[in-house]
């Protein structure tokens, strides 16, 4: 293997164009080899401006590609599940957007099929990278804000007008759960290091939009009398916060999601009955140090971070949510019985 991870990126999404590429161009280890669009002149046009070596016409190209050892997969939700399993089948590393897929099911073949061609697959949640959720962690532990009793997180923003977007098709995987909803999900499950037994969810549906999810309140609840209160949304005011609170006191984090670019921008703020401060532990690329860590893992054997298991058993709580905002009942979580995969 080359002394880089040579990714290629499936879409010319937005994602991919402003966050995604910049990382990996931004990151240590990898650099980004090739870029396929349906659209051929699309593709060129973001290999010019990026200086990629190569672009393609169609996916399958790319895929064919041998100089390509990764796949990062922006594409629109529904496509995730077939095209992560092509990219396996090819023999290259799969990095996928977020929802993983739309189904548990999905997920669980996607990762039975990268697991028997060797190669890893993994959910690109990037905020999890970031250094300031190391922090919170240490600070959690120390026992500064007490024992942990709940987290509140939010993440909204207004779209509506754009009626075309993949986000308001229920053919396309669209929805305000899968879109953000999922972040303060996997969030709670991250810091309080288990899954949810149930979830409540109450939801507007758009008929504007295709039925989809536009605004959610829900409550899941964890082990030990923990929960997580969230609201996401695609038509209300944009918020991108997470709250976590304690016995003796609280940290917000105003960005958790997010990307901070400025260093003005708030980063963990702690609030405890001897005053509040705020803390920050710099200006990070997520979506760079996301890209290393799939380098570290390939190149060196590291355990992935977050791999297989971590996105089954986040899209097990999304679906549940789901369930629960459509039929207006709660919903109760299976626990996972089944072995973890290891690729």
């Amino acid at each position: 293997m080359s002394r880089k991870l040579r990714f290629g990126i499936m879409s010319t999404a937005r994602i991919a164009r402003n966050a995604m590429i910049p990382g990996i161009l931004k990151s240590e280890r990898c650099e980004v080899k090739a870029v396929a669009s349906r659209n051929k002149e699309k593709a060129a046009e973001l290999a010019k401006r990026y200086h990629i070596d190569r672009h393609y016409g169609s996916y399958d190209e790319l895929l064919h590609d041998p100089d390509i050892d990764a796949v990062y997969i922006p594409l629109p939700n529904h496509l995730h599940k077939i095209w992560s399993i092509k990219a396996a089948e090819a023999g290259k590393h799969v990095l996928c957007e977020k929802p993983a897929a739309l189904t548990e099911a999905d997920v669980r073949e996607m990762a039975e099929v990268a697991k028997a061609h060797d190669v890893l697959f993994a959910e690109a949640f990037m905020y999890r990278y970031h250094p300031k959720h190391a922090r919170v962690r240490e600070i959690i532990e120390s026992g500064e804000i007490g024992e942990l009793r709940g987290i509140h997180g939010s993440f909204t923003f207004n779209n509506a007008s754009d009626k075309g977007n993949v986000r308001y098709s229920q053919e396309m995987g669209g929805g305000s759960i899968y879109d953000v909803g999922c972040y303060p999900i996997s969030a709670a499950r991250m810091i309080y290091g288990q899954e949810p037994r149930a979830v409540t969810a109450h939801a507007f549906f758009s008929e504007e939009h295709d039925g989809v999810d536009m605004m959610v309140h829900g409550m899941m609840e964890f082990g030990s009398g923990l929960g997580l209160t969230f609201e996401c949304g695609m038509w209300t005011y944009s918020r991108c916060s997470l709250e976590i609170s304690g016995t003796e006191g609280r940290i917000e984090l105003p960005c958790a999601f997010g990307w901070e670019r400025m260093e003005h921008m708030s980063q963990i703020c702690i609030h405890t009955p001897k005053g509040s401060r705020e803390e920050k532990v710099g200006i990070y690329n997520h979506f760079a140090l996301q890209a290393d860590a799939m380098a570290a893992a390939v190149m060196d054997g590291r355990p992935l971070p977050y791999g297989p298991d971590d996105s089954i058993r986040n899209i097990r709580a999304i679906e549940a949510c789901l369930r629960s905002a459509r039929t207006s009942s709660r919903i109760e979580i299976p626990p996972v019985e089944d072995k973890p995969f290891h690729i």
